[in-house]
């Protein structure tokens, strides 16, 4: 690992409150990386200090967090990429263990499973949990997989999925449309149980329950057809 190039991948946007611990966090557990942050619009100074943290700062104009995802696995050449959210609810240290898994081969994609751990009791917001658990089951039955946590934030890939993943959804989709391109084309995948923290206070999530949850289910749907 110590001479493969290795991405930081965090999208943000508006996490002021949280976004110098988590480039800090990451710089220190995985040294030989590149941290990047994508600006969405922020509009909270966030670019500013992702900067003074010691990220590289990039931008992306069009909003979503599917934009972001599709900007930077476009942009961005490395060995191996970690993503996670900038708003400190993923653990950093998990992804030594993460990008392991891709440089050694053993993973094309490696899903960091909160589901497994902390998440329902650390997770305040009503229903999450059970869309958690009603898109789990959709996408396994629907794609004959096996998978924990289908919407973690928190994952390690490959180059190769990196630059094969055609990266449709503009918005929370994103994660969901990742799981199911792995499965239906037989990527190899790993899942590592992580320990999800809830965003700590002054931190807002950007998640609407009822109108991401709906897109998602039509991302799935809209997959299945497809596929």
């Amino acid at each position: 690992m110590d001479n493969a190039t290795i991405a930081v991948l965090l999208p943000c946007y508006n996490e002021a409150a949280t976004i110098d611990k988590v480039v800090r966090d990451f710089r220190r557990v995985l040294p030989q990386a590149t941290v990047y942050v994508y600006d969405n619009n922020s509009t909270d100074g966030t670019d500013k200090i992702a900067e003074a943290a010691g990220a590289v700062v990039r931008y992306e104009k069009n909003q979503g967090k599917g934009c972001v995802v599709r900007s930077m696995f476009r942009d961005i050449d490395a060995d191996c990429y970690i993503m996670a959210d900038g708003d400190d609810t993923y653990p950093a240290e998990s992804s030594p263990e993460m990008a392991e898994l891709v440089l050694s081969g053993q993973a094309d994609m490696v899903i960091g499973d909160r589901l497994s751990s902390s998440y329902f009791t650390e997770n305040k917001r009503a229903f999450h949990g059970f869309g958690n658990k009603l898109v789990r089951a959709l996408v396994n039955t629907l794609y004959h997989g096996d998978l924990n946590d289908i919407m973690s934030g928190q994952r390690a890939f490959s180059k190769d999925f990196v630059k094969s993943f055609p990266a449709i959804s503009d918005g929370f989709q994103i994660e969901t449309e990742m799981a199911i391109f792995a499965l239906k084309h037989k990527k190899r995948v790993k899942e590592v149980v992580v320990q999800y923290r809830d965003r700590p206070e002054g931190s807002v999530s950007k998640l609407n329950t009822v109108k991401d949850g709906a897109r998602v289910l039509a991302m799935i749907a809209k997959l299945a057809s497809k596929y």
